[in-house]
């Protein structure tokens, strides 16, 4: 049952979340802890759930899920009571985030507004994700079924994943593939989804190359040339500030 341990826990995971919002919400560096907590929706979803998972593993009836509905109708945010939630957790902005009954999140892990941690199925037992210490999940991605997200790795936003991804890795488009940045590790909860690797372009690209030589080859036997051929071109700016420049 509920005891001075568990009001301890839950004051201790509360000062966790506040820190990891000023250390990972450029937005939250310079004011205090205090305003923190009294105007960022994504503390205040976690403190009551905090608070509601404790009940919930201290057996009480009815009022975790009663305080888990007051909490979505007050920051739009839905955590199932008995979801479970490590330290250091950042739901930036946390409008629209769903996180399943049986869904399971590491430490120092970092989500974006529209994260869904969702099942599949009607099957019992494990049916939602479980995500690993420092993963940073962007914006209106999709985490469907008992997947595990590797440490480390990063989810691109609108991403939808229902495989497993392995440890310090990224995973863009629907369905989610596994890529690297620049053949390297992804580096910290950055939030640059500016330069993700685009998987679909770089095959269309990549065709396109293959169809221009074998234009070239054609019109190197028969003496015909083809007309000009489409060009893959990426989106960049003219000008103006770098898009991510934050």
């Amino acid at each position: 049952m509920l005891g001075l341990g568990t009001l301890t826990r839950v004051a201790r995971e509360l000062r966790e979340d506040l820190t990891a919002a000023q250390d990972r919400d450029p937005a939250a560096r310079g004011i205090g802890r205090l305003e923190i907590l009294l105007t960022y929706g994504g503390v205040h979803a976690l403190l009551a759930h905090r608070v509601a998972h404790a009940l919930h593993e201290g057996g009480v009836p009815v009022v975790p899920h009663a305080l888990a509905s007051a909490s979505r109708t007050v920051t739009g945010v839905e955590i199932h009571p008995a979801a479970r939630i490590g330290r250091a957790l950042l739901i930036d902005h946390g409008s629209g985030v769903v996180i399943g009954e049986t869904a399971e999140i590491g430490d120092d892990v970092t989500l974006y507004q529209g994260v869904t941690l969702g099942g599949t199925g009607f099957a019992r037992g494990k049916r939602h994700p479980t995500v690993e210490d420092e993963a940073v999940i962007g914006s209106g991605a999709k985490l469907l079924g008992p997947i595990r997200i590797g440490r480390g790795s990063k989810v691109g936003a609108n991403s939808v994943v229902i495989h497993d991804v392995p440890p310090n890795a990224t995973v863009v488009g629907n369905p989610g593939h596994p890529v690297r940045v620049d053949g390297k590790r992804p580096v910290g909860p950055d939030a640059d989804w500016a330069h993700l690797p685009d998987p679909v372009a770089d095959a269309i690209r990549s065709l396109s190359g293959r169809v221009a030589e074998l234009e070239a080859l054609l019109a190197e036997a028969t003496g015909r040339k083809p007309p000009h051929s489409a060009e893959v071109r990426p989106l960049r700016r003219r000008g103006g500030s770098h898009p991510a420049g934050g």
